[in-house]
């Protein structure tokens, strides 16, 4: 089982600014951290960028210096999510959109896989019916290739 950290950082009062802040090193020190922990003790860290004082050079600095790495998904349950692995392995952003379109949540997870991502139990129970259901209705497509289960494997 692996710990949970969230980290929320915010200055009341305080405007977004237009240019580079010197957030961009910090944060990207707090990653490496998290990351070091991460590699550690299996420690997971959510860090909320949205209760950061960034601005949106900031942002795009950071975005670039961490830069995309080879897996994405597009989730569209509840609104649309964004999650992709950085370049870096182990960090991953995760972004959410509002209904017009606009962020809504933004976060760096440092984990082996974002949770959104993982498959629920009950949606996992309830994918098992169907395909049971599709399997044994008469017009099941007898053709079709066969779906190896572990009934086959004994």
């Amino acid at each position: 089982m692996t710990q949970q950290t969230r980290h929320t950082h915010t200055v009341p009062g305080c405007a977004e600014p237009d240019g580079p802040t010197g957030m961009m090193h910090a944060l990207l020190r707090e990653i490496a951290d998290a990351l070091e922990r991460f590699v550690a003790t299996g420690e997971v860290t959510a860090i909320d960028m949205r209760g950061l004082p960034l601005s949106d050079a900031d942002r795009v600095g950071i975005e670039q210096q961490l830069g995309q790495g080879e897996v994405s998904a597009l989730l569209t349950v509840a609104g649309q999510s964004e999650i992709w692995e950085t370049a870096i392995s182990g960090v991953w952003w995760v972004r959410h959109l509002g209904a017009s379109g606009g962020v809504a949540a933004e976060e760096i997870v440092i984990t082996r896989l974002p949770e959104i991502l993982a498959t629920h139990p009950d949606d996992a129970r309830d994918g098992l019916v169907r395909l049971r259901a599709m399997l044994a209705a008469p017009s099941a497509d007898t053709t079709s290739p066969h779906i190896a289960t572990t009934e086959d494997a004994a």
